[in-house]
Formats: C-alpha cells, sequence, structure tokens
C-alpha cells in the first residue's frame, strides 16, 4: 500500500471529466514505482476513458480499468481517500494563508492590481444570505495583515428589505456599517470612550461578493456617505472568479494561482460561511419557536416566559397538561390551547 499525493492548480475552466483527463496524464507519464494497479478508482469518468484504459493497459502490460465504484468495499475505501484527500487540501490552503511572504506578495500585488493608494492591511468582505427572502442575514469578515480577525466580525439582521433584493440588503448592511463609522470618527475626542467602538476602523479594501451590480451598491453607499475618497471598493463574482473596481468595464485581471486572487477568495468564502452560518441560527431558532405559533391567548410576552421556564420549545413539547396548568400566570384555557396544538 503506498500514499502520493500532490496538489493540482486548476488554472481555468474545465469540467471534472477533463480535469481527470489531465491528472492521468500528470500521474502516469512516467510509470510510478509500485506500477500501474489494474483498477482505478475515480470519482467520475474521466473525458476519454477508452483511450486512458488503453494507455495503462500498455504501460501495466495486463488489461487496467478504470471505475466509479457505487458500493461495497471500493466505494468505502473512495470514500476514506477522499476525505483525506479534502483533509490534505484544507491543511495546504491553511498553510498558503498563514505563510508570511504569501500574504506580503498578496498584499502587495492587490495594492498594484487594484489600483489602491496604499497596502490594504485591513480587508472587510460583505455577503449576505436568505431563503426565500426570509431570515435575510449579512455578514461582515475582516483580514488584517491578511489574516482572519475573528474579534472584528459583524453580523447583521436585515430590517427594511422586503422579499428576495440582496442589492437593497447589501445597501442597508454597508450603510449601516459605514455610518456608523462616520459617527465614530467625527464624534469629539471627549465623547469617545477609553477602548474603540465596534465600528471605529476604515477598512483599506471594501470587498463585496457578486458583480458589477453588488459593486455599484458599495460604490453608491461610500459616495453618499463622502467616503469614496477614503475607501477603496471592488466585488468578486464566484461565477468565474472575477474582479471588479470602479472605472474599469473590464475586470481586473489577476493570475488564477496568485496570492492575491487566493487571498480575495479567502476572504470571500469566509464572508459566506459566516452569512449562512448565523442565516442557519436564525432560521433554526424560528422554526423551534414557531411551533408555538397561532395558540389563542398566548402573546409573546406570555411566550416567552414560557419558554425561559420550560427550557425553550423541547421542554414545552415534553411537558404534561398538569405542569402547564401548574403555571400560576398561565390561564388554564391557555395551557389547555397549547398542550393541544403541541400534539396535533
Amino acid at each position: 500500500i503506498g500514499r502520493n499525493g500532490f496538489s493540482l492548480e486548476k488554472v481555468e475552466d474545465v469540467t471534472t471529466a477533463r480535469l481527470l483527463d489531465r491528472i492521468f496524464e500528470t500521474m502516469y507519464s512516467e510509470e510510478p514505482a509500485l506500477g500501474v494497479p489494474k483498477t482505478v478508482l475515480v470519482p467520475t469518468e474521466p473525458e476519454s476513458l477508452g483511450a486512458i484504459e488503453s494507455w495503462l493497459s500498455e504501460i501495466r502490460g495486463t488489461a487496467v480499468h478504470v471505475r466509479v465504484p457505487h458500493r461495497g468495499d471500493k466505494r468505502e475505501l473512495h470514500a476514506t481517500v477522499s476525505h483525506n484527500a479534502e483533509q490534505e487540501l484544507k491543511r495546504h490552503s491553511m498553510r498558503r494563508a498563514t505563510d508570511h511572504d504569501s500574504r506580503t506578495r498578496a498584499l502587495t500585488e492587490l495594492q498594484v492590481a487594484l489600483r489602491l493608494p496604499q497596502v490594504p492591511l485591513r480587508i472587510e468582505c460583505y455577503d449576505m444570505a436568505h431563503l426565500h427572502g426570509t431570515d435575510y442575514v449579512g455578514s461582515m469578515v475582516v483580514l488584517e495583515d491578511g489574516l482572519p480577525s475573528k474579534k472584528e466580525y459583524r453580523r447583521f439582521k436585515i430590517k427594511d428589505v422586503a422579499g428576495n433584493d440582496d442589492y437593497a440588503a447589501m445597501r442597508e448592511v454597508l450603510t449601516r456599517r459605514l455610518s456608523a463609522y462616520v459617527k465614530e470618527r467625527d464624534m469629539p475626542v471627549s465623547e469617545r470612550g477609553t477602548t474603540p467602538g465596534r465600528f471605529a476602523y476604515a477598512p483599506q479594501l471594501l470587498l463585496v461578493d457578486g458583480g458589477k451590480g453588488q459593486l455599484s451598491v458599495a460604490i453608491d453607499v461610500v459616495q453618499s456617505l463622502g467616503l469614496a475618497d477614503e475607501i477603496p471598493v471592488a466585488s468578486l463574482a464566484k461565477q468565474f472568479e472575477q474582479v471588479f473596481i470602479p472605472g474599469l468595464d473590464t475586470p481586473v485581471v489577476l493570475g488564477r494561482t496568485s496570492d492575491a486572487l487566493f487571498m480575495l477568495q479567502v476572504i470571500r468564502d469566509e464572508a459566506h460561511r459566516f452569512a449562512n452560518t448565523f442565516h442557519r441560527k436564525l432560521r433554526g431558532k424560528r422554526m423551534k419557536e414557531g411551533s408555538l405559533d397561532g395558540i389563542s391567548g398566548l402573546g409573546d410576552g406570555r411566550r416567552k416566559r414560557l419558554l425561559k421556564e420550560l427550557g425553550g420549545v423541547p421542554g414545552v413539547k415534553s411537558a404534561s397538561l398538569d405542569q402547564l396548568r401548574a403555571l400560576s400566570w398561565l390561564p388554564e384555557s391557555v395551557a389547555i390551547a397549547v398542550f393541544e396544538h403541541l400534539r396535533r
């Protein structure tokens, strides 16, 4: 049994099947020390399946089969290998993200490519998350000197947007965040506390997840608050990893394997993760508490007290009718209504 791993940079948009062709070419361009196995397991069939099997069979001297495992021990083996590969990729990404030289190169590349007035030592990235317009949230994640600064992360509940409107949600989040910065910046020194406020610092680069539409929103917000000369903005579109900045109709060219693009991808993916985690938390809480909606006589005040005293929705669901009746502040008719409602 042997193990041989390597990282393959995906420098263009190709299908998994075509990418597998290239992996086979890389791995078997020279006969490996352990030889070519008679069966090769893959996640999907390579584009040139027949040609690859013939080529490998010629190297081995006997028939070689390339298979996608669907059941049994081979399926389990493939799942284990895939898991190990994912873990190694995470370790590889973490090493690259935390390497000082890589971070320095990335920040310098970003300054030049995005035409920034200074090296972006503080980068903020924003993303939205929702489900059909419900539980709408926004996230702000921060890189300081190229590293995540989780104490600076912020979460926003969208307050003023009805339905599915990412542009309006992004506008609300950016306006709330940057308005707070302006307020703290302009506050007299005598009125400031001993510690900086939650939004006391401006980013040297404000990045939004999306394309030209999201960039236009960011531009409008910084201009409306008089911050256009102070806070540079950019957007990163996920489909083709294109970077857009004000004043250019075409995307900025960043090498597909460059440290600069990698850093932007790291913070964009982190903003996406942070927004989705918050969204799932709110949605889960709403769905649990929603099980007590529509009960006659159980208003917000009584519902909150009921949840608090009985340990949340699970405690209320498991309570007997006698336990509910024993709550002196809860009318008997409401106690009966709660009990019957949760057992329908």
